[in-house]
């Protein structure tokens, strides 16, 4: 590639930089895409992954790509200040108004610092074909870096049923690895 006299010296991009957009941009198409498209990037990447790299490596890059994701949404989206429940019912609207899914609290132990969270009409899976195993690596990320981000304290988030396993939603085990920081309210 030929040497570029306006990127000399320009500032290395991160996430932030991509998620600027105005409705300029896309007058016309707007701010959504069809879940088919979403699918097509996510699937077809995971496919080079897994071919490239193997099976555990795509697991791998997809969770840090979430956790990433996950702190973006953290941090530029949702109000960190917020009690436990408000920040959750706060999260839950906008998964929902984002189309992501519908995510509910299934069960919450505040003393183990663990949840058990759900996301039905997840865009990553819902209605796909049975595979005999979990494929939301990427909200596995998500979810922990949403969470970390919030608690100041590294969360975990570990799929344990899914539409790949017959599930008619996704099912999150989260847990912080560190008890000390994370607070629910109510304790």
């Amino acid at each position: 590639m030929k040497r570029n006299v306006f990127l000399e010296n320009g500032k290395e991009f991160d996430l932030s930089d991509f998620m600027e957009f105005g409705k300029e941009e896309r007058e016309i198409l707007g701010s959504e895409i069809p879940i088919m498209v979403y699918r097509l990037m996510e699937f077809s990447l995971r496919e080079e992954i897994i071919s490239e790299c193997g099976k555990e490596k795509q697991i791998e890059i997809f969770r840090e790509a979430g956790r990433r994701a996950g702190t973006y949404i953290a941090q530029h989206m949702l109000d960190l200040s917020l009690p436990f429940n408000e920040f959750i019912a706060q999260l839950q609207a906008r998964i929902e108004e984002m189309k992501m899914g519908i995510l509910r609290v299934e069960a919450q132990d505040g003393k183990a610092k663990k949840l058990i969270l759900t996301v039905s009409e997840d865009a990553d899976c819902s209605g796909i074909p049975l595979l005999g195993e979990t494929v939301c690596n990427y909200d596995e990320g998500l979810i922990a870096g949403i969470l970390s981000a919030y608690s100041n304290v590294a969360c975990q988030a570990v799929e344990v049923d899914c539409w790949g396993t017959g599930s008619r939603v996704c099912r999150f085990r989260v847990e912080a690895l560190e008890k000390e920081g994370w607070q629910a309210d109510g304790e």
